[in-house]
């Protein structure tokens, strides 16, 4: 049994920027499934939305997120994240963060705009905030003895004890092949999001919900899981798997056209190519499925090739490696999964409904993004929880627990090679969700989908029983259970609001409530 202080499971913007603080206090023990840097925060291209500049204003922002909500958000918690906001920008610059600023200034930043801001209020480090971020915070948490960190470490499930408190997690040593236990005083589950679980995604291979999964097989509330947003621009190369476009490439004046030359985006807002990432998708999946045709295209071409080679150097090295020169060619685009706004429901302090359970980041459901995400709110969101559940951890420090009987999982099944079963079974279920838990859906599709998973859910629960423990097979059980959740929730759903647009409700309710679901 390995003992801490801290359980941090996740090691993206959220789980690092708090295994740093938490080391002031106690023992840390950190568990990522790959490398340290592999989290989706490693891939944020766009930036950290934070008020900056003196022309903007918290309220601004916080009515620019509120908009993008579609009514859903939790005005208290953005409230808190925009205000916070600044303090903890300023904590990873302190770190060693380097934004980009602006021409000869070693003061001001160059601010960015993307779609739903009404202002420039994007700091970022070229077109790679998140690499950048990563970095830091990594070099950092590397010259703390007191944080342990276990690469290649899988969490399984959620331990509790008989009062229903959270004392840790069974873990999957992926190189060693045995399981672990973890006991700590607080658990806190910032493994990000669950795009894999979607045939065509911008997430890393990591991203397969396993946070969300574990903790709603605990029992703990789980809400909005119908809210997948789509990023609107993903490279569409069949040799590339999932390379972003950002945002930000919009904001500087890129134009969504057709590929007959023809703009349309104009037809569904007003804001045209920086009306908000739901409206955005929508508008090119309803194009692509009107004119059968597989992408759109992406034309930055006004710009000069100095410009785009300084402002976006990631994005058009790689669209060269592919024969794209964005200066000169137009970009082949796609929609692609990219980021939930539910997740395991959380209080101001980051506490889900179980005891001495914190969730911070993409896995968590605060509130702040509603119905859909402002764009690059995400990794604000991530660093203020990290930072209000180091705060409200303190409490649980001090606490005396019984000593609790926790059996080693029995792993002792008959070596059972069923690993292109299970990668046979991720493609059916990323298909399932693709075909009818995508950008439109349906009651038909959704009722399909919920007899799918069913079905799904008694063969991949039995092969979990039979056979011993592997990286797939785990990720594989918690991507069926995202998909059933999303099926829960988006049935709930009797309108259209946000990211979820049911053709058979294509209206809104006046009365706005979130789908709150757990297994209890």
């Amino acid at each position: 049994m390995i003992r801490s202080d801290y359980l941090i499971i996740g090691s993206g913007i959220a789980g690092l920027s708090l295994a740093l603080k938490a080391s002031k206090n106690g023992s840390v023990s950190l568990v990522t499934k790959k490398k340290l840097f592999d989290s989706a925060t490693g891939k944020a291209q766009g930036g950290i939305a934070c008020i900056t500049d003196e022309s903007d204003s918290f309220e601004a922002h916080i009515r620019d997120t509120i908009v993008s909500g579609a009514g859903l958000c939790n005005e208290k918690m953005v409230e808190k994240m925009v205000a916070e906001g600044p303090e903890r920008v300023r904590e990873l610059i302190s770190l060693g963060v380097e934004f980009t600023k602006k021409k000869d200034s070693d003061l001001e930043f160059e601010l960015a705009l993307e779609g739903g801001h009404s202002k420039r209020r994007i700091l970022h480090a070229g077109d790679i905030t998140g690499n950048e971020i990563e970095r830091v915070l990594i070099r950092n948490i590397e010259k703390h003895k007191s944080i342990t960190v276990y690469e290649y470490h899988t969490a399984i499930d959620l331990i509790l004890d008989k009062d229903r408190i959270c004392r840790g997690v069974y873990v999957f040593d992926n190189e060693n092949n045995n399981t672990e236990i973890f006991e700590a005083k607080v658990t806190v589950l910032t493994c990000g999001g669950a795009g894999k679980t979607y045939l065509y995604t911008s997430n890393p291979d990591v991203a397969t919900g396993d946070a969300v999964a574990m903790a709603y097989r605990a029992g703990a509330d789980i809400a909005n899981m119908e809210f997948v947003q789509f990023h609107p621009t993903c490279l569409y190369n069949s040799a590339v798997k999932s390379f972003l476009i950002s945002e930000a490439v919009r904001g500087e004046g890129a134009v969504l056209k057709l590929r007959d030359g023809g703009s349309f985006v104009e037809k569904y807002s007003s804001q045209k190519e920086l009306a908000p990432r739901d409206i955005v998708a929508r508008a090119i999946d309803s194009e692509l499925k009107s004119r059968g045709e597989k992408f759109v295209y992406l034309d930055i071409t006004a710009k000069n090739k100095d410009f785009l080679m300084k402002r976006f150097p990631n994005i058009y090295a790689k669209c060269l490696e592919y024969g794209i020169d964005i200066s000169k060619d137009m970009i082949p685009v796609v929609p692609a999964a990219h980021f939930f706004c539910g997740g395991v429901v959380i209080d101001e302090n980051g506490r889900t409904s179980i005891e001495n359970l914190y969730a911070a980041g993409e896995t968590a459901c605060s509130g702040v993004h509603g119905a859909n995400r402002l764009a690059s709110n995400s990794l604000l969101e991530g660093v203020v929880y990290a930072d209000r559940v180091y705060k409200d951890s303190f409490q649980f420090l001090g606490k005396e627990y019984s000593e609790i009987d926790v059996k080693p999982i029995d792993d002792t099944k008959p070596s059972v090679n069923k690993s292109n079963v299970f990668v046979q079974k991720k493609e059916e279920l990323r298909r399932l969700t693709w075909d009818y838990l995508g950008i439109s859906r349906s009651n038909e599709g959704l009722l399909k989908a919920q007899k799918k998973t069913d079905i799904l859910k008694i063969e991949i629960e039995q092969y979990f029983k039979e056979v011993p423990f592997t990286l797939d097979g785990i990720e594989l059980r918690n991507m069926m259970f995202i998909a059933e959740m999303i099926v829960r929730s988006a049935i709930q759903r009797k309108e259209s609001r946000g990211l979820h647009f049911n053709t058979d409700y294509p209206f809104l309710l006046p009365d706005v409530k979130d789908t709150v679901i757990n297994i209890r």
